[in-house]
C-alpha cells in the first residue's frame, strides 16, 4: 500500500482524534474515529449490552477502519492511540484459529504498556472457514495480506495522530498469531523489529491434514476410540512414570525428551477393564505420538510430546470431525463440503489442499531480510500442547538456523519450551509470561533473554514460578530449597 499521508501536518504534535476521520489513504475507509476516555476495559462489540469491564485503560484515541486491497477484501481493523503517555512504539497483535474477530483483549494490554495498537478480524467475520467457499481473495487476506495491510495503515494512523512514525515497530500472537508474525517476518520483513511468536501453526495445512488423518483412523475403527475416563488413566500414568525425571515430584513433565512412557503397559491382560486400555486404545495412544507420514514415509506433521494427554482431542462417532481441523475443505474450494473420515485419503487431500493453498503455510526459513535489519525473534511453545505440536516448532527453529549458515542464532533468535503448559496457555506449568517486555530488552537493550521467568497462578494466587530457558537448554532443580521458586533452578542442556 502507498500511502498519501494528507493529514499529517494538520494532526502533528498529537491534535485532534476526530480528524482521523478525514485521512485519506488508498483503500482504508476510516469508520470511526472518536476519543475513549480512561476507565475499564469493556470490548468496543460488548458496549451498550452492560457488565462488568475489565482492567482500567489509559485514555485513547480509537480508530475502526475498513481496508480493501482487493475487489472481495472486508479487512476490519481497530487502531487506538494513547493520547497520554505514549511509548514512542507500536505493537500489532495477532488471532487464533480461523480468526474472524479483532483480538480487544491483546489490544488492551498493548496499550496498557504504553503502546499504539492494531488488530485485524483477518477479512471474515466467521468463527470457522465457510467465508473461504467461493471466495479466493478472502483466502489470500486470512492467509498474509490482511495483517500487513492492517500494519501500513495503523503506522498511517500514527504518524498522523503523533506528527512522527513508531520508532519501533513490535508484533505479539500466539496459534494462528503465531504463523501471522512468523509469515510477516518472510513475506514482510521491514513490518516489524522484534516478533513473538508463540506455539505457531506455521505449516497450518499440514497440521489440520493430519489430525483429521488421526481423528478418521479412530473413526474408521471405532475399538480405538479412548473414552474419557481412559484418557485420565493414561494422562496419570504417564505423570506417575515422567514427573520426578527431573528431580521434582509436581504434576508436571518438564523434560519430555526424557520421558519414554510405553503405552503398551497399560494394556489389558484379559478382558477390557476400566483401568486398563485395549489393544486398539494402546495403538491410539502410541500414534499420538508418533509422527504423521505418507504412504511413502515422508513427513506430514510431527507427533506431540509426553504430558499432553489431559488435552487429547478424541473423535465422537456421529459427530463432525473437530471444526479447527475438519473444516479444511471449505478453505480449499469444496463447495463448503464436510470432512467424511470414513472416506478421508490424507495423500490426497494433503496434495490438494497445498495446490490450491499452499501459500498460507509460514515455513520459508530463511530469514536473512528480518536478521539482516536488526529483528529479533521469540519462539515460544507449551509442552504439553495437544493441538501444534512443540516439535514442529523446534524443527522450524532448526531449520531456519541452517538456513542462515548453521551454527548458533542465540544473537537474534531463541526459542522457549514451558513445561507442563497446553496451547497458548492453560495446564499445571508456568503459562504467565512477558515475552513482549523480554523482547524488548533485548531489542532496545541488547539483554539477550537468558531465561525468562514465568508463573502459574491459582485463583488470584501464584503458586509457582519457574526459569523458561532458552532451547536446548531446560530449567533443573538444584535439590535444595522450594521447588515453587524459580530462583531454586538453573538452566542447563540436559
Amino acid at each position: 500500500m502507498l500511502l498519501t499521508l494528507s493529514l499529517i501536518g494538520v494532526l502533528a504534535g498529537g491534535g485532534s482524534c476526530e480528524a482521523l476521520r478525514s485521512l485519506t489513504l488508498p483503500n482504508v475507509t476510516i469508520a470511526a474515529a472518536e476519543r475513549v476516555a480512561s476507565g475499564p476495559f469493556v470490548s468496543p462489540d460488548a458496549r451498550g449490552r452492560g457488565g462488568a469491564g475489565g482492567p482500567v485503560l489509559p485514555a485513547h484515541c480509537r480508530v475502526a477502519a475498513v481496508l480493501t486491497p482487493s475487489a472481495d477484501s472486508h479487512i476490519e481493523i481497530e487502531v487506538w492511540l494513547p493520547t497520554d503517555g505514549w511509548n514512542g512504539k507500536f505493537q500489532a497483535v495477532g488471532n487464533g484459529g480461523w480468526a474472524g474477530t479483532i483480538s480487544f483483549a491483546a489490544m488492551a494490554a498493548a496499550l496498557r504498556e504504553g503502546y499504539a495498537t492494531a488488530s485485524t478480524d483477518t477479512g471474515h467475520k466467521d468463527a470457522r472457514a465457510q467465508f473461504a467457499v467461493g471466495h479466493p481473495e478472502k483466502v489470500i487476506d486470512f492467509a498474509y495480506r490482511s495483517m500487513h495491510e492492517t500494519v501500513v495503515a495503523a503506522k498511517a494512523m500514527v504518524a498522523a495522530f503523533y506528527g512522527q512514525a513508531p520508532r519501533l515497530s513490535y508484533y505479539n500472537g500466539c496459534s494462528t498469531g503465531g504463523r501471522q508474525g512468523l509469515m510477516e517476518a518472510q513475506r514482510y520483513p521491514d513490518d516489524f523489529d522484534a516478533i513473538v511468536a508463540g506455539a505457531p501453526v506455521h505449516n497450518m495445512i499440514h497440521l489440520n491434514e493430519s489430525q483429521v488423518a488421526l481423528q478418521a483412523e479412530m473413526l474408521k475403527d471405532p475399538a480405538r476410540i479412548v473414552p474419557p475416563g481412559k484418557v485420565a488413566l493414561f494422562a496419570n500414568a504417564v505423570i506417575a512414570a515422567c514427573d520426578a525425571k527431573d528431580g521434582v515430584r509436581d504434576g508436571i513433565v518438564s523434560d519430555p525428551d526424557r520421558c519414554t512412557f510405553d503405552p503398551a503397559t497399560l494394556q489389558c491382560k484379559g478382558a477390557d477393564a476400566p483401568n486398563c486400555l485395549t489393544a486398539p486404545q494402546v495403538e491410539s495412544a502410541k500414534r499420538a505420538y508418533a509422527s504423521v507420514t505418507t504412504k511413502a514415509g515422508e513427513l506430514v506433521y510431527p507427533g506431540r510430546a509426553p504430558g499432553f494427554e489431559t488435552g487429547w482431542r478424541i473423535p465422537t462417532v456421529g459427530a463432525p470431525v473437530n471444526p479447527l481441523f475438519g473444516d479444511m475443505p471449505h478453505f480449499i474450494g469444496n463447495d463448503g463440503a464436510e470432512v467424511d473420515p470414513l472416506t478421508f485419503d490424507l495423500d490426497s487431500e494433503l496434495a490438494r489442499a497445498m495446490k490450491k493453498a499452499g501459500f498460507i503455510e509460514a515455513t520459508d526459513p530463511n530469514l536473512a531480510k528480518f536478521k539482516a535489519r536488526g529483528g529479533k525473534l521469540i519462539l515460544y511453545h507449551g509442552w504439553a500442547d495437544p493441538g501444534p505440536a512443540p516439535a514442529n516448532t523446534i524443527r522450524y527453529y532448526s531449520e531456519v538456523t541452517k538456513a542462515l549458515g548453521g551454527g548458533k542464532a542465540d544473537d537474534w533468535m531463541r526459542l522457549f519450551l514451558l513445561p507442563g503448559v497446553g496451547h497458548c496457555g492453560g495446564g499445571p506449568g508456568p503459562d504467565q509470561a512477558d515475552f513482549v517486555a523480554a523482547i524488548e530488552r533485548w531489542r532496545e537493550g541488547n539483554v539477550a533473554p537468558d531465561r525468562i521467568i514465568a508463573s502459574h497462578v491459582s485463583g488470584n494466587r501464584v503458586d509457582m514460578t519457574r526459569p523458561l530457558c532458552p532451547y536446548p537448554q531446560v530449567a533443573q532443580y538444584k535439590a535444595a530449597g522450594s521447588p515453587n521458586d524459580a530462583g531454586n533452578f538453573v538452566c542447563k542442556v540436559p
